[in-house]
């Protein structure tokens, strides 16, 4: 029994079983990036950095279906599903690495993004229009007040023509006693926005790289698997040996 083609068979049929939870996870991972993004678009002026979430879950989709091929090929012991199955894997492996080089990239360009529109949609606030509930809502989901800290709503028009004080998303906790002004700092979030949603858009690709490397890794081991068999029964049988010979 050659223990090279058991093995390399195992790893392909674990590999296909596991492409149904790996796309799940992808599929999971890709939206939750498309939600936080989202959630906060008013403040992200390049939209550029959305692309390695929408190469993650266009992976996802697709791997559902070649999980079933890859299972299908490596149980039927068929040397062109093989083959496309390698095919498969050499595909995703590259789209995988693309969006790792994608995120990388756009890893380092959230700060100069995050500043330059947060300080021009925070100028602006009214609190009535569209940009206003978004900068209402991050300072309340957040607990942030301001760009850089609650002072930073001085340089505001808002701050000017409402009695020298913040917007009440400012407050923490919404306490009663709150009234935004800022010789109230006990009752105001102390932390800056800027900071704030920059370390919670860094977490959130830095996790989703991990998860993409790992799934990488997998395919690599896949790769050699089907490159190992086919190399065996090329030069030592003509048909498969079953897993459990």
């Amino acid at each position: 029994m050659d223990c090279g083609i058991i093995t390399s068979k195992t790893i392909l049929l674990f590999l296909s079983l596991v492409f149904w939870a790996a796309g799940a996870a992808l599929a999971y991972v890709g939206a939750y990036m498309i939600k936080s993004y989202d959630n906060f678009n008013s403040f992200i002026q390049d939209k550029n950095t959305l692309i390695p979430a929408a190469i993650i879950i266009g992976i996802s989709v697709v791997m559902f279906f070649f999980g079933l091929v890859g299972c299908c090929a490596t149980i039927r012991e068929s040397k062109v599903g093989l083959s496309f199955f390698f095919l498969i894997i050499m595909l995703i492996f590259a789209a995988e690495l693309a969006a790792l080089v994608l995120s990388f990239i756009y890893h380092g360009k959230i700060n100069g993004d995050l500043e330059h529109s947060m300080n021009d949609i925070f100028t602006k606030y009214n609190g009535q229009d569209a940009d206003s509930k978004t900068i209402d809502l991050l300072q309340t989901q957040l607990q942030c007040c301001g760009v850089k800290n609650y002072s930073s709503w001085s340089n505001t028009t808002w701050y000017r023509s409402h009695n020298n004080t913040v917007p009440l998303s400012c407050c923490k906790n919404s306490t009663a006693q709150c009234t935004g002004r800022l010789d109230q700092p006990d009752l105001l979030n102390q932390k800056g926005c800027e900071e704030t949603l920059e370390t919670l858009l860094q977490n959130v690709l830095g996790y989703a790289m991990m998860v993409v490397l790992g799934f990488a890794i997998i395919k690599f081991f896949g790769m050699l698997s089907v490159c190992v068999i086919t190399c065996k029964n090329g030069s030592l049988r003509t048909g498969y040996e079953p897993l459990y010979a």
